[in-house]
């Protein structure tokens, strides 16, 4: 397959679909049983000269319109096959106009370009003629496109003169040349006999380029040329069969089943490609819309690294202004100083482990797990954040149940939850007297089957209208805020398998609960 298959997707390469296949079948009986009901009926129907001027011009305008899309997509896809079609419609665009100027009456008794009697008949056959070899062209040279040889621009301009020449050729053997010609007409209406047997002939040629396309038929325009071939099969075949002269029932309806098999391409290739349009501006939607959610995905990365690795760095600063301070004084009080300065140390070591492991934040792999006590990991935290809590008075209150059994996860990335809602709560607690500053952890069992941690403060808590959107990313309350802080939280928690929940505390503060499967 060659890359212009892939490239280009229309109706001149997309297979039909099943509600296509049905509606041009339903088409086809409708125009083949209207014209077997009306073909036996001789009924003059009063003569109307502005009919065919009316036709014509409406085949003229489908024709050409269908032409160019042709031309379009002959372009596009780089078809001989569709060049040779979209010649077809320009050849049949452009004959309709001197078959309009020759017909008699409709601008002049006898018509205009110096027409005889059958000059319009004869450029007729030569129009019904062309398009056949022209559908029958694109079916025989469909399967044997070279898709990679690009057609170019020349091949458009010689399209057109080519069938300007043809046309005005056709039309000068029809007019100039008429007298030579056999005769169809007996006068300005009645056939003679040689009109039937052409128009049979015509019938027969049309039945084998049909027979021809459906045993090479794979695309929706294929469908839709059938459907026009056995329209042009019923336009001839009333006249062969039926209609024996101009202005009967039967003739008007072939020529208005003439304008219907000039439009049904039209309609195709204009529905298409509303379709593909359609298609096209969905796509590019959602391509944007994909476009914004990697550039969120990346801010996202990118705060959540500044975010995780903020914390230890506050902490270690927060340490080493303490050990200077202690340094500082007349007495160094030395247990104290190597405590902050293991402090600086676990948090050094903590933001090398948070930088590591918060690419998996955004990943779905597998995380190494190990047994951990929730309580022993609570009680790490807090004397991490030891620093912190003094410098902003806030009191702490343990609640941690004995014998809380173990769960599986991930130390670094469960420590990083506490840290998160420890410091949040902190925060939080700012805005209040000191004196009403608590921060209570509390462990509980759960059933059985799961442990309850609660992080609860003595904050201004949580209105009900934020909770619901306190877990999304970029949401924050804060003035500095990343807003990733809970997101990664529950992203953890749910990694675990667990959950985690807000909720405003009944007095007052909010109650953070990270629930964790045994």
């Amino acid at each position: 397959m060659h890359a212009f298959d892939h490239l280009v997707i229309s109706i001149t390469n997309l297979p039909p679909t099943s509600a296509q296949r049905r509606f041009a079948l339903a088409i086809v009986v409708l125009q083949f049983v209207a014209c077997a009901v009306i073909a036996p009926i001789q009924a003059t129907v009063p003569r109307i000269d502005g009919f065919i001027p009316f036709i014509l011009a409406i085949i003229f305008v489908a024709d050409l319109v269908t032409a160019v899309l042709l031309f379009s997509q002959a372009s596009f896809s780089a078809s001989r096959a569709l060049l040779v079609l979209a010649n077809g419609y320009l050849f049949s665009a452009l004959i309709v106009i001197p078959h309009a100027l020759t017909f008699p009456g409709a601008f002049m008794p006898k018509g205009l370009l110096g027409a005889g009697i059958d000059s319009s008949a004869w450029i007729n056959v030569f129009w019904h003629f062309g398009f056949i070899v022209a559908v029958g062209g694109y079916t025989w040279l469909k399967g044997r496109d070279r898709r990679d040889a690009a057609i170019p621009i020349s091949a458009f301009y010689l399209s057109l003169t080519i069938q300007i020449i043809l046309v005005c050729a056709l039309t000068w053997a029809a007019t100039a040349g008429e007298s030579f010609m056999p005769r169809l007409f007996s006068d300005d209406r009645t056939y003679v006999p040689l009109t039937h047997y052409i128009a049979g002939l015509q019938v027969l040629t049309a039945m084998v380029v049909l027979l021809l396309m459906w045993t090479n038929r794979s695309s929706a325009l294929d469908l839709w040329l059938m459907v026009v071939m056995c329209m042009l099969i019923s336009e001839m075949g009333l006249v062969a069969f039926g209609v024996t002269a101009r202005f009967y029932l039967g003739w008007y309806l072939s020529r208005t089943l003439g304008v219907a098999l000039s439009v049904v391409v039209l309609i195709a290739l204009l529905l298409e490609s509303l379709r593909l349009q359609s298609a096209v501006s969905r796509a590019n939607i959602m391509l944007q819309r994909e476009r914004n959610n990697r550039l969120i995905n990346i801010k996202a990365a990118t705060s959540s690294i500044v975010h995780e690795v903020r914390q230890p760095l506050a902490s270690m600063t927060t340490a080493a202004t303490a050990a200077r301070k202690w340094l500082e004084k007349v007495t160094p009080d030395l247990d104290e100083i190597k405590s902050l300065f293991g402090i600086i140390e676990k948090s050094g070591f903590l933001a090398n482990e948070l930088l590591s492991h918060v690419p998996k934040l955004f990943e779905d792999a597998d995380r190494e797990q190990e047994p951990i006590d929730m309580n022993n990991l609570a009680l790490e935290s807090l004397k991490i954040l030891s620093g912190e809590l003094n410098d902003h008075a806030v009191n702490t209150n343990l609640e941690l149940a004995s014998e809380l059994p173990a769960i599986m996860g991930h130390r670094v990335q469960l420590q990083e939850v506490i840290l998160n809602l420890v410091r949040n709560a902190i925060d939080a607690m700012d805005t209040t007297h000191v004196e009403r500053r608590l921060l209570t952890v509390r462990t509980r069992p759960d059933g059985g089957k799961a442990i309850v941690m609660e992080v609860e403060d003595s904050g201004p808590g949580i209105e009900n209208r934020r909770l619901a959107a306190i877990f999304e990313p970029f949401v924050t309350t804060k003035p500095k805020g990343t807003g990733l802080g809970l997101p990664i939280c529950s992203r953890i928690i749910e990694r675990h398998g667990g959950q985690l929940k807000a909720s405003p505390d009944c007095t007052h503060g909010a109650l953070f609960q990270i629930i964790l499967p045994i």
